[in-house]
């Protein structure tokens, strides 16, 4: 999943949550705990000690949730102490939302208060991975009976930092090409088929813009922040470019390919004029919904609001570029923390196994409307109402996770590189600078972050 600015159809994992929910909820029978290790151990240690299945344990868990998805989550946790007595719950979203969650772990490194696991964006994974305060689920995903491969890839690598896997998947997304058939019946335009190339993404904006009805043929985002940002990418690695360089020390995205890529986004927006810019990150899809404007590139946390407002519309995959649709995926993880305590860090990882197995995360993805993180799950009954329920857009969304094969970096320096490169794709789609000029200074301010 992408950074904190996506609009999210039900507030999902982004909106500030009650303050009832603030309360962390026990389940279970045991004691609770105050949202860290009682132990005196060092983290580092768990994998070396011998464990005690019997043992009891209290684990704290951050779910980054809003209240409606907590309460779904609450109830798995509650299943699983039933089914484990030794194994009790301190659940509570962690933070007032999804983004303060790494202050709030960041703090509780310092204060010995970091919970047992904690929801976190992918964009987080190598800082959080470096900390020296994560378990390494490798030997785990190892273990052919956890079915790792059924993963999506941009969903294992970013799970992985420097060859340890510090936690499951907790969600997964991708971007694909979403249009309003009313518009398009209404202009005589075929509609986009999972052949287009980005010419033809451009040809059939130009003909469905029209000034006199304030419609328009796409739209983009030029707030400049990671939505900006992130719809770039697969532009970038379709026409053979990188973020970064192979050291991830360096800016690479401001190479030939990734010039041709905004300057494929530039002239639409000021040559054809067929762009809706918007300024905020929030307005493209409900015009999208409303037939302001034809197609948009989007993802499946749209889904209920277009059945929800009864939009007669179509998903495909992104245009390509020679025969390459590569699309962009934002994973979200549930990251396993290490306090010392062999049976801490056992239960955890039997937890997070569990929750994420392919008939659990059926009643947590799929019940939430979400993508499902495991392929097996295509064969369930619960995959198919979901499937049905959000037709026509989620299967193609599901099948595009094939095209989500290279993961956005996970560096610590991204945050402060893509505020750069969303502000330099903003100025050029309103026509201020060439994308080169843009891409250049957008690379050389990076430089520090990423060093």
């Amino acid at each position: 999943m992408r950074a904190s600015s996506r609009s999210v159809p039900r507030s999902r994992r982004r909106a500030l949550v009650g303050v009832a929910a603030l309360a962390a909820v026990t389940l279970g029978l045991g004691a609770c705990s105050s949202g860290g290790s009682t132990d005196t151990g060092t983290p580092g240690a768990s994998s070396a000690a011998p464990v005690d299945s019997t043992s009891p344990v209290t684990l704290t868990w951050w779910t980054g949730q809003t209240a409606e998805a907590e309460k779904l989550l609450e109830g798995l946790a509650a299943e699983y102490t039933k089914a484990h007595p030794n194994v009790t719950f301190n659940v509570s979203p962690g933070a007032p939302t999804t983004d303060e969650l790494k202050q709030k772990i960041a703090a509780g490194f310092v204060a010995d208060s970091y919970p047992d696991l904690s929801y976190a964006f992918g964009s987080w994974a190598t800082e959080l991975g470096m900390s020296g305060h994560t378990l390494d689920l490798a030997p785990r995903v190892a273990d052919p009976a956890v079915k790792w491969d059924e993963f999506p890839e941009a969903a294992r690598k970013t799970a992985t930092v420097e060859n340890r896997v510090i936690g499951m998947p907790a969600l997964v997304d991708n971007l694909g090409l979403m249009y309003n058939k009313t518009v398009f019946d209404a202009a005589g335009v075929s509609y986009p088929t999972d052949q287009w190339t980005w010419d033809d993404f451009r040809a059939a904006a130009k003909k469905l813009t029209d000034p006199a009805k304030g419609v328009y043929g796409t739209a983009y985002s030029v707030s400049g922040s990671e939505d900006t940002t992130w719809h770039f990418w697969p532009l970038l690695w379709q026409n053979g470019g990188s973020v970064l360089s192979p050291d991830q020390k360096s800016a690479a995205f401001n190479s030939d390919a990734g010039v041709k890529a905004l300057e494929t986004l530039r002239a639409m927006a000021v040559d054809d004029k067929s762009m809706y810019l918007d300024q905020t990150d929030e307005k493209y899809g409900p015009l999208m919904y409303d037939g302001k404007v034809a197609m948009i590139i989007g993802g499946p946390w749209q889904l209920y609001d277009l059945k929800d407002r009864k939009v007669d519309y179509g998903v495909t995959i992104l245009p390509g570029t020679n025969g390459d649709h590569q699309t962009v995926s934002g994973p979200d993880i549930w990251v396993a923390f290490d306090h010392g305590d062999a049976n801490r860090a056992a239960a955890t990882e039997d937890f997070l196994l569990w929750l994420t197995s392919a008939p659990i995360d059926e009643r947590w993805n799929l019940a939430y409307g979400n993508l499902p993180i495991r392929s097996s799950e295509e064969s369930s009954a619960a995959f198919q109402t979901w499937a049905t329920d959000y037709a026509p857009g989620a299967t193609v969304f599901f099948n595009n996770l094939k095209n989500a094969k290279t993961p956005r970096p996970t560096v610590e320096g991204y945050t402060e590189m893509s505020k750069y490169v969303g502000e330099a794709i903003a100025a050029v789609l309103q026509g201020q600078g060439n994308p080169k000029d843009a891409l250049d200074a957008a690379a050389a301010k990076s430089a520090e972050a990423l060093a």
